[in-house]
């Protein structure tokens, strides 16, 4: 017998309960994974909510984790039991103690990464990794806005991006964020709550705006990115913590000859070709000290509830993982 957090229903916090449940045996190219550490993202309120149709109900929600292999089913030859394995996927499930799932989407961990940062990054650091590397590469010299610079994401971009050699722009909603921001790599910091974001990034720039802008905060900031970014410039808009953005009229960004660009990191990751590239740049990064899990905060799996209330209330920073 195993535990899981099931939903019947879409809807708040509440929805998801702690549930018994039979796990069968692997099938053709499955391994039973044992969790250790599951992360903790904003797309699982989505999904949780019903924004994004991802999970058939009743479900469990939860995109990435680390575990251990415990059984083998057919057909898999590349993994063993006791082997310590993480994953990132579009299919929901994760807050579980123990899980199903194919063969060829888990990555093998290094001896040197640990359980709980590789939940805590799989999707978050990848994301970061294909936001910088692949959707809008951002070079040595290029001065960045990014949005929400202390959230799981934003902590990222602006370690990755500083040690690439770019000017870092942050915004944020609190003091302690901003020094978070700044610990993590930020050289200007822009308080949300009070200043004109846009006005700003003119002032720090000198008029010319941020050739890269990372939006993961939607609507809320659209415009104020819309108005930041650099004549040629590129304007990333990956998620919609504080609501979708309204429908676009492209011809807003014909002024400054403006790229947009609403990517989501599954499709860079569909082939296990790409994802194994894409895991091996962010243990390479995690290695040299580039990057850093941050885990502030961490519950008990049948906790998920409070984690989610506490990640929809803004009252986390960094990453969040819950404990098998």
């Amino acid at each position: 017998m195993s535990y899981s957090i099931i939903q019947h229903t879409t809807g708040g916090p509440e929805v998801m309960e702690w549930t018994a449940v039979d796990l069968p045996a692997p099938a053709e190219g499955q391994v039973t994974l044992r969790h250790t550490a599951i992360g903790v993202n904003f797309i699982d309120i989505y999904v949780r909510k019903g924004a994004y149709p991802l999970m058939t109900l009743p479900g469990t929600p939860g995109m990435e984790a680390a575990g251990v292999v415990e059984a083998i089913g057919p057909g898999v030859a590349d993994l063993a039991v006791g082997q310590r394995v993480a994953y990132v996927t579009t299919a929901p499930g994760a807050y579980a103690e123990r899980r199903n799932m194919p063969a060829e989407r888990l990555v093998p961990l290094p001896d040197d990464i640990a359980d709980q940062d590789a939940a805590a990054l799989m999707l978050k650091g990848m994301t970061a990794e294909r936001l910088l590397h692949k959707t809008a590469p951002a070079v040595a010299g290029d001065t960045i806005l990014v949005h929400a610079a202390a959230g799981g994401v934003g902590l990222l971009l602006c370690a990755w991006a500083k040690a690439m050699g770019c000017t870092v722009i942050g915004t944020v909603g609190s003091t302690e964020k901003a020094e978070l921001a700044r610990a993590a790599g930020a050289d200007h910091i822009i308080d949300s709550r009070s200043e004109d974001i846009a006005a700003r990034v003119m002032e720090i720039t000198g008029g010319k705006g941020a050739q890269k802008i990372y939006d993961g905060v939607g609507k809320d900031t659209f415009d104020a990115s819309l108005a930041a970014v650099a004549k040629f410039g590129h304007l990333v808009s990956f998620g919609n913590a504080s609501g979708a953005v309204p429908p676009v009229n492209i011809a807003v960004l014909a002024p400054k000859c403006v790229a947009l660009s609403r990517p989501q990191v599954f499709p860079y990751i569909a082939d296990r070709a790409d994802l194994l590239a894409t895991a091996e740049n962010l243990f390479a990064a995690m290695r040299k000290g580039i990057i850093t899990a941050q885990v502030n905060h961490t519950y008990p799996l049948r906790e998920a509830a409070r984690a989610h209330e506490d990640l929809e209330a803004r009252r986390t920073t960094g990453q969040i993982v819950l404990l098998a």
